[in-house]
């Protein structure tokens, strides 16, 4: 069982170490979430594109092998940044940024697609995270969440976060999917849904606000 990944008090990276798993289920569904993020953000064959969570970069080298896009992979975790950076080796196509989501600034950061992936559920004011990134999105954004209550479901059933019900460690938003298009609609135009097993993934356009 992989540790849960604490810096500076805060839950980092893939604390199940899902995108690495052994299980077939577990790789299957992995699978289908990664390649939904990837093929949404190709349908808007963008030219750049802003991570926000790399993570250990899983997203962030599909994205580069996929795509054409020049890349800002970034994290909370300036270990996770550097992770992703070894992992995917030297390549112009990426650039790399230690940068807490509530930190995005447009004239800086902007991008014509933003993915953000297993990010708002950690976020004590998601809203604000969410405004963050639709400032930063010139033209969509590809957002996912665990889809409640499945997700918790199907960790306690396999015996994962057990004496937490399920909640993985640092949830602190929990979405149906039909609640997560409510909530990104304060922001969004959703154009996109794919509601998997066990998360929601969305394409959306910003509303550009008078």
């Amino acid at each position: 069982m992989s540790k849960t990944r604490i810096e500076n008090g805060i839950v980092v990276g893939t604390a199940s170490n899902k995108y690495h798993t052994k299980n077939p289920i577990a790789r299957y569904a992995t699978n289908q979430l990664l390649d939904s993020v990837v093929g949404m953000v190709k349908a808007g064959d963008p030219s750049t594109i802003l991570e926000v969570g790399c993570g250990e970069g899983s997203i962030t080298e599909r994205l580069l092998k996929e795509t054409r896009a020049a890349i800002h992979a970034t994290d909370l975790s300036e270990a996770l940044v550097q992770e992703t950076r070894v992992r995917l080796g030297d390549s112009s196509r990426v650039t790399y940024d230690q940068l807490d989501i509530y930190q995005l600034d447009p004239k800086q950061h902007a991008r014509e697609t933003v993915v953000c992936c297993e990010v708002l559920e950690h976020l004590e004011h998601p809203d604000l995270g969410l405004r963050a990134i639709a400032r930063s999105t010139k033209d969509y954004a590809v957002l996912s969440v665990p889809r409640e209550p499945n997700f918790r479901v199907l960790n306690f059933l396999r015996g994962q976060h057990f004496t937490d019900l399920g909640n993985a460690p640092g949830h602190v938003q929990h979405w149906s999917s039909t609640a997560f298009v409510r909530f990104v609609e304060q922001e969004f135009e959703i154009l996109e849904l794919r509601a998997l097993l066990p998360w929601t993934v969305i394409r959306a356009r910003p509303r550009r606000k008078a």
